[in-house]
């Protein structure tokens, strides 16, 4: 009976172990902080497939310590003390219990390091769309402090999922590579469009998962995201550069929770596809200001509503602040076409060169009889 016991008690911790049950946050030892033991180590390299808890391993990967340096470069663990960085080719997963149908949100941490032309592809299996990853360039760093948080999403195909992210790159020196660390996940549930505002998450409030930390610099949205499967429901990042998405407990947001920083001029742009009567009156309404994050001068927000116009323009100083604007117009199609981008390339004031720009929020569409009467 004792060996039984034990047989049955290993199978609960292996099962346990492969598909672990995910609530809103950190995945089982998402932070990295459980790592290897000493004789699994080679230096910094891990040996075996399984020696870091609760992960997955292929290929070369790292474990690296915060303030562990690399000839004269300072590696950068984002969050915590370790991390873990991926090689050529290297990859990290880990099996986790989900609600099959529902849609998740991704968020991990990633700083480079001495390749060039760095990136991640982020997948998730089984998966019944075809080619449905996220590659992720991060050659370019918006954050200040020398790494970003991103956001992918997805719909979940099973009860349990594998989640991966490998570096596909083949460098000169195999060891060049991105360090990953706090890999979070996130339930999405997609706002209904209502009487009051014919947009979907016009106040961005369902996003991607935000750490909780004091040295949070929001979560960079990655450019060519579609609606169907956009960690920002109802929004399709449309734009070459990515958008950012921020919260109120790091930053100045004009109203709720949640709000976006257009990061990038006109290379960070958001649309959103609309169902319009021909020839129905409707006003677009929203707000423009700045995140208190050091975003200085001049900035000028588009914002288009199908072939009509107007140009916001908001003067930083980059310690808070917001200005309402709106567009009236007559739709001319069933459907209309609604986009914001910001025309102005804008960089903080702290000398790290981060590209940043003006906070969008409170995003409002409605049908009205006369315009006259708003």
């Amino acid at each position: 009976m004792k060996k039984v016991a034990v047989f049955v008690l290993l199978l609960v911790s292996t099962t346990s172990q492969i598909a672990s049950s995910v609530k809103d946050g950190l995945l089982p030892n998402g932070n990295f902080e459980q790592g290897p033991k000493a004789s699994e180590l080679k230096g910094t390299k891990v040996m075996s497939g399984k020696s870091i808890p609760n992960w997955e391993i292929c290929g070369y990967v790292e474990y690296i310590k915060s303030g562990q340096k690399q000839d004269d470069m300072l590696l950068i663990v984002p969050q915590g003390a370790f991390a873990v960085r991926l090689g050529n080719g290297a990859l990290i997963k880990q099996k986790i219990r989900v609600i099959k149908d529902m849609f998740y949100s991704l968020t991990f941490s990633a700083s480079r390091t001495c390749a060039q032309e760095e990136r991640l592809n982020v997948s998730v299996s089984p998966n019944n769309e075809q080619n449905d990853s996220g590659l992720f360039p991060i050659q370019t760093m918006y954050s200040s402090n020398g790494w970003d948080s991103y956001a992918w999403a997805f719909q979940a195909d099973a009860h349990v999922i594998e989640i991966s992210i490998h570096n596909p790159s083949v460098e000169e020196d195999a060891v060049c590579g991105p360090i990953i660390d706090s890999i979070a996940l996130k339930t999405l549930y997609h706002p209904k469009r209502t009487r009051a505002n014919l947009l979907k998450n016009g106040n961005f409030e369902e996003g991607p998962y935000i750490f909780p930390i004091p040295t949070s610099d929001g979560v960079i949205i990655p450019p060519e995201i579609e609606d169907d499967h956009s960690p920002l429901p109802g929004w399709i990042i449309e734009s070459l550069k990515a958008i950012k998405h921020i919260d109120s407990e790091h930053f100045s947001v004009p109203q709720g929770k949640r709000a976006i920083e257009l990061i990038a001029g006109k290379e960070s742009a958001v649309a959103q596809i609309v169902k319009t009567s021909i020839g129905r009156n409707h006003v677009l309404s929203f707000v423009v200001g700045d995140a208190n994050n050091g975003c200085e001068g001049p900035m000028m927000v588009e914002a288009f509503a199908g072939k009509n116009m107007v140009m916001v323009s908001y003067n930083s100083n980059g310690k808070g602040g917001f200005k309402a604007a709106r567009l009236a117009f007559r739709a001319e199609s069933t459907r209309t076409r609604i986009t914001f981008y910001s025309t102005i390339y804008t960089i903080k004031s702290d000398n790290s060169g981060s590209l940043c720009g003006p906070v969008l929020d409170d995003v409002k569409l409605l049908s009205v009889r006369k315009l006259h009467h708003l």
